[in-house]
């Protein structure tokens, strides 16, 4: 989709591509996505694990933040690939303007899913666009970098939320807990004796409600997503936290942990993936002691009994309600 329209963009319908420098890629979901572009010249900055090493893999020089990359020099051209959430398009956006050389040529992608005709319309109102590109249900166009070319309430700061949590632009519950968490973190026992994982971590909530419980020797955060990681570091300052930026369905430790919390993800697009759920059950299985237990909250239509039953030994319904079911499950089968 957003290789296709590169190609016809790179064929003259935008600006012409700098003869040289360094060109930043924000947020691309492939290597797939930005094919057309010079591999050699090429700054990919993308913060979800998973999509960060597979464009490693293809030898493209990646970084896990927009901070992290600012050690180099301006480069001359950016893609702004856009994300779902329009707080965190906004940042990417705000920061390109900024970060490329003035004049210089920053594009923008997108699906009509991810809201790219409702940032074409806010950027008609700061910026000279160029000519849009138009295929397979998307849209690419470009305008001109400068400091000062978008409002600066645009640009990523973190948000104070309920519970005195900090958020950055584009995490999941950016808002403020989300009920699951919520429903979770009220259901936990007064004592997690031992050594305790929260897979998919987000930005703390479940972590810092574990940590209050009597026990706890140690607590890993583990999370995918550098931003929500960020916005942990900041939420948990309890020296007995340890922080994972890493993929929880293949997350390992080197021995079995006492407790795992989890509120699974469910959705890799719009779509519901009932199969990434199942992941984290397996890799909570497999992260877990032969004594130990799973503390997982999850919509109560998603098909998780059976392979919790396959997976663990006991598995009991702690509580419910008309969204969301509380499960414990313990002693994990092992292979």
């Amino acid at each position: 989709m957003r290789s296709s329209r590169l190609t016809l963009a790179l064929d003259g319908a935008l600006a012409a591509l700098p003869e040289r420098g360094d060109i930043l890629i924000l947020r691309p979901r492939g290597p797939e996505e930005i094919v057309p572009l010079p591999n050699a010249r090429l700054r990919v900055v993308q913060g979800f694990r998973p999509e960060h090493d597979a464009l490693a893999a293809r030898g493209y020089r990646c970084f896990a933040s927009a901070a992290e990359e600012e050690a180099l020099p301006p480069p001359v051209a950016a893609l702004v690939c856009l994300p779902r959430s329009k707080a965190e398009a906004r940042a990417l956006l705000y920061h390109a303007a900024r970060r490329v050389v003035p004049g210089g040529p920053v594009w923008v992608d997108g699906q009509k899913t991810d809201g790219i005709d409702s940032v074409l319309r806010d950027l008609r109102g700061h910026v000279t666009l160029t000519e849009t590109v138009s295929k397979a249900h998307g849209k690419l166009f470009g305008f001109a970098a400068a400091a000062d070319a978008l409002p600066a309430v645009w640009q990523a700061s973190e948000r104070q939320v309920e519970g005195g949590f900090v958020t950055l632009p584009g995490v999941f519950s950016a808002d403020g807990p989300d009920a699951a968490s919520v429903m979770l973190a009220a259901a936990l026992p007064d004592k997690l004796n031992g050594e305790v994982v929260d897979l998919g971590a987000g930005w703390g909530y479940l972590s810092r409600a574990g940590l209050s419980r009597n026990g706890v020797r140690k607590l890993h955060l583990v999370e995918a997503e550098a931003a929500a990681l960020a916005s942990a570091r900041v939420n948990v300052t309890d020296p007995r936290a340890m922080f994972h930026w890493a993929d929880a369905t293949t997350f390992r430790l080197p021995r079995g942990v006492d407790h795992v919390l989890c509120n699974p993800p469910f959705h890799q697009s719009r779509e519901a993936d009932p199969g990434l759920g199942l992941a984290f059950l397996r890799a909570s299985a497999r992260l877990l002691a032969p004594h130990g237990t799973l503390w997982l909250v999850a919509n109560r239509h998603l098909p998780y009994d059976r392979p919790l039953s396959e997976l663990f030994r006991d598995c009991a319904e702690i509580g419910s309600d008309t969204r969301f079911r509380l499960t414990r499950a313990s002693r994990p089968h092992r292979p």
